[in-house]
Formats: structure tokens, sequence, C-alpha cells
């Protein structure tokens, strides 16, 4: 109990002090919008007054260049403001959830990661991850990391060539480990493909593509419903996806705002969860002593960090190798 008050005042603490810091940030901001509105104007007067051109264009200009100035400023104060919003309020309040919690926040899943989840048809383009949160949950290792995969298509215009990006995932990939080698790959996929805001696996896979390509049939109805499954090895993967792992992932499924995607894959199982929204970031025009925001993140680590329990992944009835 004193080791929980202690962890809220140290919370409170830092968000009193980064409140300060968070105000003098959107006060720069809205300078440099206001600057750069006011340059902009200033400047379209003078195109339509010629008389007024000259003048027009050096104080428009000044005051663009004082917008630039603002913002440069504020981009400075801000990567300073992120930095320990992150440090001392995101990561004292993993701790609420389980001491063993850390964040590492510049960095994320590797993007070789990524790829070898198999969890998607289309390898990025373009690729970011960051914001990796890791611990233990009883026996169970596991992380998840925010993270944002595109590629891109070209078509040729009578301009030339466009390029175009489209999103693969943006939202967080959980891993953990299953205490288990496997022999094969099992991956389950959303059966609407229109339920998810990503790419998600297809036969184009290389793996499914081979001639050990395998649809797994099997009898829960809710779980065929809302799901399909290909698998290397059959054996396995009903092994794997037993009655009660099934239930399971229905019902994270059900938890969850957009159709999850889910691989079993050398010692791991990999989640995908489709968000809209970055997580763990400090607001900049709303206050920081509002709890929405933080709840908001302290919801996402929660649910994260009970998926080991939704899973039963601290039952041991493998041993590896």
């Amino acid at each position: 109990m004193a080791e929980e008050i202690a962890v809220e005042a140290s919370m409170q603490s830092a968000l009193n002090e980064l409140e300060v810091q968070r105000k003098k940030i959107s006060e720069l901001k809205t300078k440099a919008y206001l600057f750069l509105a006011a340059g902009a104007i200033i400047i379209a007067i003078g195109v339509f007054m010629s008389s007024l051109l000259i003048a027009a264009a050096i104080i428009g200009g000044a005051s663009i260049i004082t917008s630039i100035v603002f913002f440069s400023n504020a981009g400075q104060k801000f990567t300073e403001y992120r930095h320990e919003f992150k440090q001392r309020v995101v990561a004292t309040a993993l701790k609420s959830v389980d001491p063993s919690l850390e964040i590492e926040y510049k960095y994320g899943l590797p993007e070789d990661d990524f790829i070898n989840s198999q969890l998607f048809t289309q390898q990025p383009d373009r690729y970011s991850s960051q914001d990796q949160i890791y611990g233990n949950a009883g026996k169970t290792c596991f992380s998840f990391s925010e993270v944002h995969a595109e590629y891109k298509t070209e078509t040729q215009t009578k301009n030339g060539r466009q390029e175009h990006w489209h999103t693969i995932l943006k939202g967080i990939v959980f891993c953990a480990d299953f205490n288990k080698h496997f022999n094969g790959i099992t991956v389950v996929k959303p059966k609407d493909m229109g339920s998810t805001l990503g790419a998600w696996i297809s036969d184009k896979m290389p793996i499914f593509s081979s001639s050990g390509k395998e649809l797994v049939k099997l009898e829960n109805p809710e779980f065929t419903e809302a799901f399909i499954t290909h698998s290397t090895d059959q054996v396995e993967a009903r092994y794997i996806l037993t009655p009660a792992m099934m239930e399971r992932l229905c019902e994270l499924n059900n938890q969850s705002n957009a159709t999850i995607s889910v691989s079993f894959i050398g010692t791991y199982v990999y989640i995908a969860f489709p968000l809209e929204k970055d997580y763990f970031e400090p607001p900049v025009f709303k206050s920081l002593l509002t709890t929405e925001s933080l709840n908001e993140d302290l919801n996402v680590i929660r649910f994260m960090y009970g998926i080991i329990n939704e899973l039963d992944l601290n039952t041991r009835i493998w041993g590896k190798e």
C-alpha cells in the first residue's frame, strides 16, 4: 500500500512539472500558427493590391520567418517534454500494472521480426516501430510495440510516375514466449478481410503457396466463423488450437476493436491489433492533469498484459526441447 502511494505521488509530481512545460509548448505553437496565418494573409493582400505588394512581401515574409522560429523552438522543447513524459510518467504508470514492466520508447519491434512473424502479405517499403513495452507476467516473457508499416505502389500518369502509400498495419504487435519449439508454422487470420484495417495474410504468403499448404479444419463454430487457419503441420496446429485456446482467442478478439490475427512460429505467439491512434504520447493542447489520455494508455497496457492470462500462457503444458 505504501509503495502504491509513493508511485502515485511520484507520478503526480511529474505531471505537475510537465504541465508547466506543456503550457509553454502550447503557447509557442499557438504563436507560430498566428504568425504564419498573419504572414499568409498579408502576402495575399499584397497580391490583390499591387501598390502594397513590396511592403506586404517584406512584412508577410518576416511574419512567416518568425513563425518558423517559434515552430523550431516548440519542436526542441517538445522533444525534451516527450522524453520526460515517457521516462517519468509512462514508465511509472507501468509499475502500477506490474513491477517488471519497462519501456524503451525509442525502440520497437525490429522490421525483421515483423516480417518473420508472417502475419502480413506485403513486406514493408516504409517501416517504423517504437514504444516497446516488455516484462514478465508470471513465467511468461512478453513485449508489445506500436508499429506503422506501409508498402508502395506506383502508377504512370501523364505527368510521370506517381507514388501511392498503403497501410499494412498501424497498430500494436504483441509477442510472447509460448514455451514450445514449433515444428511448423500456424497462422490464424480474419475470415472477414474487410473488417481489418491492415493488409492481412493471404494465400500469397510463400509458406502457404508451397506444396505443404494446408487448411486446418476446426470444430469450434464461433472460431471458424471469425477466423481461417492454415498450417504447415496439421497435427501441431490442432495441438496448439485446443478447444480452450480457440475459446480464449475468440474472447480476445471480442474484446478488440478490430479483428486480430495470430501466428505461432519459432517459440513465439504473435498477435496483431489494428488501432487508429498513437498511444503513450503526451498532449500539447490538452491538460496533462486530466486523466483521460493517461487512462486510455493504461487500459491498453492492462489489456496487453492480460493476454497472458487470457491465453493461459503460464500453464506450462509443454517444455522446450
